[in-house]
């Protein structure tokens, strides 16, 4: 990881408290995407730093054809990939290799309006048995990661980690 990275990482981590009984981020680091519509509900995305583009497609029960991921698929998709950055970053600071994990997120929408996620449940197969972190920091990464920390309150977001060692 680079430095900026680090930095970005852990300062979004250790960086957040409350001022006068209310929620306030400090702001460290900002990344700019830049989204154009491109009509029959698809949008194609570019990351700023890198260059790097996506779409995105409404899915088909909600008027799309979702030929794609939709914005709250990559909402879950955000979750998972962020809950496994953080537990490699967490894996390699104390040497633990990780190489081989997985996580599937399923995504749960609400049947009431307005329309919104109302669970999303994760599922993670370690490659190590849980002897391989102890005092639990792994699982206490991941369920400290940026994206699930910013999770509304409201969503429900179980999470399985699932070891070698266990069935």
């Amino acid at each position: 990881m680079n430095e900026v990275a680090a930095t970005f990482f852990f300062s979004s981590i250790a960086g957040l408290g409350w001022r006068g009984g209310e929620f306030s981020p400090k702001l460290s680091f900002m990344v700019k995407m830049s989204i154009a519509y491109q009509g029959q509900l698809r949008c194609a995305a570019v990351h700023g730093p890198s260059g790097s583009r996506l779409e995105t497609d409404a899915p088909v029960d909600n008027h799309g054809r979702g030929e794609t991921f939709s914005p709250t698929d990559l909402v879950a998709t955000a979750l998972a990939a962020c809950m496994a950055t953080t537990m490699g970053i967490v894996a390699e600071r104390h040497q633990v290799d990780l190489k081989g994990m997985t996580v599937d997120v399923t995504k749960e929408m609400s049947t009431e309006t307005p329309r919104r996620i109302a669970r999303l449940v994760v599922d993670l197969r370690m490659p190590i048995p849980r002897s391989a972190d102890p005092g639990g920091r792994l699982e206490k990464a991941a369920r400290a990661c940026p994206v699930h920390r910013s999770l509304h309150p409201e969503v429900d977001a179980p999470v399985t980690i699932h070891w070698t060692d266990e069935a």
